[in-house]
């Protein structure tokens, strides 16, 4: 039997970001125990928050309601950016996973607002 698939998993912005999120909750697994309430939560938060904005945002009618959750998300991920570079800055993540989620983060953006641009256009 198949599965069906809403909108939203055929987002390759969505995609994109579930793969994220499964990368910041490997990363925050490392932290200092002392940080599950600080950074941890606050990254995984932010991961979780980037995809569900898009999902939640596919349910809306009019493009500029969905522009509007993907705007969301694209704020979500800028937080989780700043987060991220907190906890380089802490030492908690090595120079290659900060540089490696870093650049996972920027192609995310670019694909949010390229998806922005379109429901704006749309």
């Amino acid at each position: 039997m198949e599965v069906y698939q809403f909108s939203f998993e055929r987002l390759e912005a969505w995609k994109k970001a579930l793969q994220l999120t499964k990368t910041v909750y490997g990363i925050t697994q490392g932290f200092p125990s002392d940080e599950k309430f600080g950074l941890v939560t606050q990254m995984r938060r932010c991961a979780v928050g980037v995809p569900s904005h898009l999902a939640e945002g596919s349910a809306r009618i009019t493009n500029k309601d969905k522009a509007h959750y993907s705007t969301m998300s694209f704020s979500t991920l800028m937080e989780l950016l700043n987060h991220l570079i907190i906890s380089y800055e802490l030492g908690y993540i090595s120079k290659e996973r900060y540089t490696n989620l870093r650049q996972t983060i920027y192609e995310v953006s670019r694909l949010l607002n390229g998806l922005r641009r379109s429901q704006i256009s749309g």
